[in-house]
């Protein structure tokens, strides 16, 4: 049996015992089933129900961690709260839409692998490869990378989906509104691929009941890797000194009540003042259609030559974004300190400046 297939058919067997299992999933918009009708037609639910009608005699526990508009550098931030609480015995992960095809996002993808499998329950992985379907592009090329390093098993859209579109099979609006974000007939096609691969391994499982793989050592990182430990700072755990921010006293309902447990800012000279241990920041904060909204600028270790410009305004119109803006990357291990103050604010703002979270990483273990 090929090596990346060893963990998931670890599971199967486990599963034909009779054993109650956790199938979770983590990634964006796809992963959280924009465009399907309902969530029982999303891939991933299919991909759970695919467990549940193979495998009758086991109880299945599904998680969906999937949030629209988001990477794998929010993603390796929030799994703890949002994924591995909940120790699941497998963990599908898709940001290969999100994750731009650049080394940074490998830095960031291989963060979120490497935390999944430190996790206590040593999840099965699977990699899920979605792409634009009418440009072709994905992140594949650096996460794929990372799958055969870690042995993990994964499936690509562009490899199989969007070459049938390239054929002429069918057409990309016959699958995806929007070019990017499956129907219920693209997240049948999505899940189908994955099956295909699990019906692979399952049949390799059954053809070896007795097989058992031990936990083998983690290797060394194949990134520089300063984000596996990357950490979310909120209302929940950090405060700011504060002139004119407020913070956000509605409670937060799920991981889908996105633009809460934040910092308002709305009047020009509002100020937010932090100290963080880091050697890599990011700031969280909302980009919204509906504006205006006001403008802010962030001065790090009070260096006013390298200001970092903080634009609520969205130019897109799909919604709410919740973007990130690094601000340090491989800095100087150590305190750094950080102001952010509202220098542009109209009259009538529709909403105010909104400020996430901090996202942090300092190498150390959690």
């Amino acid at each position: 049996m090929e090596k990346k297939y060893k963990k998931l058919a670890d599971v199967m067997r486990r599963a034909q015992k009779g054993e109650e299992l956790t199938i979770a999933f983590l990634g964006g918009s796809i992963t959280q089933g924009c465009l399907a009708s309902s969530d029982y037609h999303t891939y991933a639910y299919r991909t759970y129900q695919w467990f549940c009608d193979s495998f009758p005699k086991t109880k299945f526990h599904y998680v969906n961690a999937g949030i629209g508009g988001t990477s794998s550098h929010f993603g390796v931030a929030r799994m703890q709260e949002d994924v591995l609480m909940y120790r699941p015995d497998v963990l599908f992960i898709d940001f290969s839409v999100n994750d731009e095809p650049v080394s940074f996002f490998q830095e960031t993808y291989e963060g979120v692998l490497r935390r999944a499998m430190k996790c206590p329950s040593h999840p099965a992985l699977f990699i899920l490869n979605n792409v634009n379907y009418e440009t072709g592009i994905n992140a594949q090329l650096y996460h794929n990378a990372l799958a055969e390093y870690y042995g993990i098993p994964f499936a690509s859209m562009k490899d199989t989906i969007w070459n049938r579109i390239l054929a002429g099979e069918f057409t990309v609006q016959d699958i995806s509104p929007d070019g990017l974000h499956p129907n219920d007939r693209g997240h049948a096609l999505v899940s189908e691929e994955i099956v295909k691969v699990l019906e692979k391994i399952r049949q390799q499982a059954e053809a070896e009941p007795d097989g058992k793989t031990d936990e083998e050592e983690l290797p060394a990182p194949l990134t520089d890797n300063a984000y596996e430990n990357a950490r979310l700072y909120t209302i929940r755990n950090l405060n700011p000194d504060l002139e004119g921010f407020k913070v956000d006293t509605q409670e937060k309902r799920g991981h889908l009540d996105t633009f809460k447990n934040g910092w308002m800012g709305v009047s020009k000279g509002d100020r937010l003042c932090v100290n963080l241990e880091a050697d890599s920041i990011a700031i969280q904060y909302r980009k919204s259609p509906d504006g205006p909204v006001p403008i802010a600028r962030l001065i790090l270790d009070g260096d006013e030559k390298n200001v970092v410009i903080l634009d609520g305004n969205f130019e897109e119109d799909w919604g709410d974004c919740l973007y990130i803006e690094p601000v340090l990357q491989h800095g100087k291990r150590g305190v750094h300190h950080i102001e952010i103050e509202i220098i542009d604010a109209p009259e009538e703002i529709k909403k105010p400046f909104y400020l996430l979270s901090f996202i942090v990483a300092n190498g150390e273990e959690i």
